[in-house]
């Protein structure tokens, strides 16, 4: 295969998933990657970039589907961005996420690894989720079948998510299965609320519209949380919004509003006004108890963070006399988590909010042993921290998709914990990240854990401890 353009393959056999999700087929030496194809397919492909050992390809045919395919229960799936793979059962979906595991940590890491542990399946598939947030639109995307109808135009109002990779088209959802129930009915109701009352959805192009986004929250502990975003102050019209919204939902125990003038959809500088209720909601895990804001992170999967946790808690094995680093502990929930069984938990994160509500979670739960502290761990942990927090029995470290930086790597090679737990969402850059650390630390346990069914998401707790 050259360098020229256009070039279509014809009748490769996907193989396999490789990390990040997409699948790959082999041709000629070369590992081709792609999307919406699956194990077992054969495909026809047109190459979209062209490397000397690999390629990407947009398939373009699939001639032969796989034994494997099941039918997705979403009449949304493949255009909404939420799921990518409701077309395996759920069996293939966690054997696929434990083998990328495994590939990232021996290809990427080429670790020495312990036997991982079979990857932990969420109980629930559907309506697992305790937050979503839709976006209204007036530009709604159209179904291949609806672009050949001239009648049908595409600049009409539609509440849902974002098509996948289409950053100016919403799909018009109708039942989305990834949360429970008011959650279709109250996007549905302002919907229709807002068609009655002619009112503008946002324009993303022209940033302009009144209606941007709500955001949906259920807790477990029963309490209802939704934020209703707008693109401008309007003080009666938003009245009479929130004031219906309030009246046909009665089981919302908080109701707000957030003004939001900005290009993005970010809320973390932004200032959300309660309408109605105590201006946040309790969420449980376990005996403890979170206080969560509308700007507050919390783990998605409400069920499948508690599971997180208690790997977490089992690969710590504390007796009571350790002192505990939290690392990117946004609202406390893991050193909370861990509390009961630490000597004293020292949390620390960027977020100053975060910081707050961490601070707040420890008195809700009457953990008087943790200290919550804001800001850049490797600027803030020297011998002065130490001398006044403790130095660490025990590290957990849970840092963004990107991994921990290369000075916080080093900061942890020059404390030398006894133990360090990381908990990754990017299997890849944790690899890059224990691949360093094994200049000190060997692994002793790999857990994979599966927080989001149906999407390419992958979950790894790994323990590792200090060679002596």
């Amino acid at each position: 295969m050259g360098k020229k353009k256009n070039i279509v393959l014809e009748n490769l056999l996907v193989t396999g998933y490789a990390a990040g999700g997409k699948c790959l087929a082999k041709h000629e030496g070369k590992v081709i990657f792609m999307e919406n194809a699956v194990p077992g397919d054969i495909v026809t492909v047109r190459l979209i970039k062209n490397k000397k050992d690999w390629a990407e390809a947009q398939v373009i045919r699939i001639s032969t589907y796989s034994d494997e395919r099941i039918t997705p229960f979403c009449k949304h799936f493949g255009i909404c961005g939420g799921c990518q793979w409701q077309m395996l059962p759920y069996e293939k979906q966690l054997a696929y996420k434990q083998d990328q595991v495994l590939q990232s940590l021996t290809r990427i890491g080429k670790l020495e690894l312990p036997e991982i542990l079979p990857i932990m399946g969420s109980e629930r598939t559907t309506r697992y989720r305790n937050k979503l947030e839709y976006t209204f639109s007036n530009r709604r995307y159209l179904l291949r079948e609806e672009l050949a109808d001239p009648q049908i135009s595409a600049l009409h109002n539609a509440a849902g998510f974002h098509a996948r990779g289409i950053f100016d088209k919403v799909v018009d959802v109708d039942v989305c299965h990834l949360q429970d129930e008011p959650t279709n009915e109250i996007r549905k109701e302002i919907k229709r609320w807002a068609l009655e009352k002619e009112v503008s959805f946002y324009d993303i192009q022209k940033h302009e519209g009144f209606m941007r986004n709500v955001q949906v929250r259920l807790c477990r502990s029963g309490e209802i949380m939704v934020n209703i975003v707008l693109g401008y102050e309007d003080e009666p019209l938003q009245k009479e919004l929130l004031t219906h919204v309030q009246h046909h939902f009665p089981q919302i125990t908080t109701l707000l509003y957030t003004i939001n003038r900005k290009w993005n959809d970010s809320l973390n500088d932004l200032n959300p006004v309660v309408f109605f209720g105590k201006g946040y909601a309790i969420e449980t895990l376990e005996r403890f108890s979170f206080k969560i804001g509308p700007k507050s992170f919390f783990q998605t999967n409400t069920a499948q963070a508690e599971r997180l946790y208690q790997i977490v808690r089992s690969f710590a094995d504390l007796k009571g006399t350790e002192t505990v680093y939290d690392l990117y502990c946004g609202t406390g929930s893991i050193g909370i988590f861990l509390s009961d069984h630490a000597k004293k938990v020292v949390g620390i994160e960027l977020i100053p909010e975060a910081i707050a509500d961490a601070k707040e979670n420890a008195l809700l739960n009457q953990v008087h042993h943790a200290a919550f502290i804001a800001g850049d761990v490797t600027e803030i942990c020297d011998d002065a921290f130490f001398e006044t927090h403790g130095r660490p029995d025990l590290i957990v470290s849970d840092p963004p998709r990107a991994g921990m930086s290369d000075k916080l790597v080093a900061m942890l090679l020059r404390v030398a914990a006894e133990k360090i737990i990381y908990v990754s969402c990017n299997p890849a850059t944790q690899a890059r990240d224990l691949s360093l650390l094994s200049e000190k630390y060997s692994i002793s346990a790999v857990q994979p854990v599966d927080m989001f069914p149906h999407t390419l998401h992958i979950e790894n707790v790994t323990a590792l401890f200090l060679k002596h």
